[in-house]
């Protein structure tokens, strides 16, 4: 009898290697991530990277293997992308897209307690590069999707699925590309599930809430410009153009933008006010903060716009003062405040200093409703009885911003359950980064569940 004949509707069969009652999917997702972490895919924002190409091809080898026909579309020299679409057993029902990016953000192997690019795994954890941003979804997807085709299970509705380059560096070799010159790919898609959301806050032994990604932030990533006056480094200077760009970059550094509560600011804090049995202030988030651990940092930029100097550069000798001073900024702004951002931004900064963008996009949000959502409901609680999904606004930025274009509605929703000690938000472009591998058979088993519910 043949493996497919021998599984369940779940596509469930003996395996050497898996654990009882583990499926196909499960048993193979530690290692599709591995192999997706061993591919440096490191995106250093100028088209360098080594990894993109490989990535797409070992992805559309993957889902060759069991009858699908992916395409990988090249932006530019290595810059690619895989698409591939499954039919559902409705064709007439608007489709359903499932995005993740390829690329990930350089790393220091010399910082890590494994290499960041050997896809270990150790402590029940995988590590490496891109295990939670996002090759963790990446295989996930694939397991999920794998297991489906060789079962002979069709979704519901049509399933594009989009592997995509050039993510962390805006998107614009990957998702943007693909949304502005090959916008038929994604005909028929109403709704959309892609990274940083769906993971777990453990509130207590009785409740667990999976924050669903429903809103993000703006960018205007912003390159300063100061002119001065040259001069020899041994004389008196007063119109110094690095004294002048200095002082405009630490009033920026330190100011606060006020608080802004947007309606899923304000549906997430609601949810977290039930939860916690308190009332919670958005005036005073010191408190509010100080009970979310590790996800504080994904949450705390989410009440105001931000402004945070990333690069400084002037100069070329010790004894000469340069003519010019440079900064740049990554800049944040949330839903329906772009506008005053950009007015506070250049208040602070003052008028000597000129600003443009190096990049920029818009911000996006959608509602927390409708049968999307109640799908995800579902699958969450039919693996994890005490789960509730909350809708919370990134502080960052997805490829979204690029599908929403399309008119799609967008969630984030990467379900794992995670350890209630795990750093999961310190490890997004941080050192060591890891993802249990309970987490992506946890991920796996709703993603497929999700699938049958939408």
């Amino acid at each position: 009898m043949s493996e497919t004949e021998g599984a369940d509707r779940r596509g469930k069969v003996d395996r050497p290697g898996k654990e009882v009652g583990e499926g196909f999917g499960e048993a193979e997702v530690a290692e599709l991530c591995r192999d997706l972490i061993r591919i440096d895919t490191s995106n250093y924002g100028d088209g360098s990277g080594p990894g993109e190409r490989a990535a797409a091809e070992y992805v559309a080898e993957k889902l060759a293997e069991f009858g699908l026909e992916p395409q990988i579309i090249e932006s530019e020299k290595g810059r690619a992308s895989t698409i591939a679409r499954i039919e559902g057993e409705d064709p007439s029902r608007p489709a359903l897209l499932i995005h993740g990016h390829t690329d990930v953000v350089p790393a220091n192997a010399a910082d890590w307690t494994h290499h960041p690019f050997a896809g270990e795994i150790a402590d029940g954890m995988v590590w490496g590069r891109g295990a939670v941003d996002m090759k963790d979804m990446d295989a996930m997807t694939l397991a999920v999707v794998r297991d489906r085709l060789r079962s002979g299970r069709k979704p519901p509705r049509d399933i594009v699925l989009a592997f995509l380059a050039d993510e962390e560096a805006g998107g614009v070799y990957g998702a943007h590309h693909l949304v502005d010159r090959h916008p038929g790919l994604f005909d028929g898609v109403s709704e959309a599930i892609g990274e940083v959301g769906g993971f777990s806050f453990t509130v207590n032994e009785q409740l667990r809430l999976y924050l669903v990604e429903t809103a993000e932030k703006g960018m205007h990533w912003m390159r300063l410009t100061v002119d001065g006056t040259a001069g020899h480094g041994s004389m008196t200077n007063k119109d110094n153009a690095i004294t002048e760009l200095c002082e405009a970059v630490a009033r920026l550094g330190r100011h606060q933008f006020p608080v802004r509560v947007t309606k899923t600011v304000r549906h997430f804090l609601d949810e977290l006010s039930d939860a916690l049995g308190v009332e919670l202030d958005p005036e005073d988030m010191d408190t509010t903060l100080e009970r979310l651990g590790g996800i504080a940092k994904l949450i705390g930029a989410t009440l105001r716009n931000t402004a945070q100097p990333t690069m400084l550069g002037a100069g070329y000798k010790v004894n000469v003062i340069p003519g010019q001073a440079t900064a740049h900024v990554d800049g944040r702004f949330l839903p329906g405040y772009e506008e005053e951002f950009l007015t506070q931004l250049d208040a602070v900064l003052g008028p000597r200093v000129k600003r443009e963008d190096v990049h920029s996009d818009k911000a996006v949000e959608t509602d927390f409703d409708g049968p999307l959502v109640e799908a995800m409901q579902k699958a969450l609680r039919a693996e994890d009885p005490i789960a509730r999904a909350v809708p919370y606004t990134l502080s960052g930025g997805t490829d979204a911003k690029a599908f929403s274009e399309l008119g799609i509605r967008c969630f984030g929703f990467a379900p794992l359950q995670l350890p209630a000690d795990l750093d999961f938000a310190g490890m997004f472009h941080g050192v060591d980064e890891r993802v249990p591998v309970d987490a992506l058979k946890f991920g796996v088993r709703v993603l497929d569940r999700f699938i049958d519910a939408s």
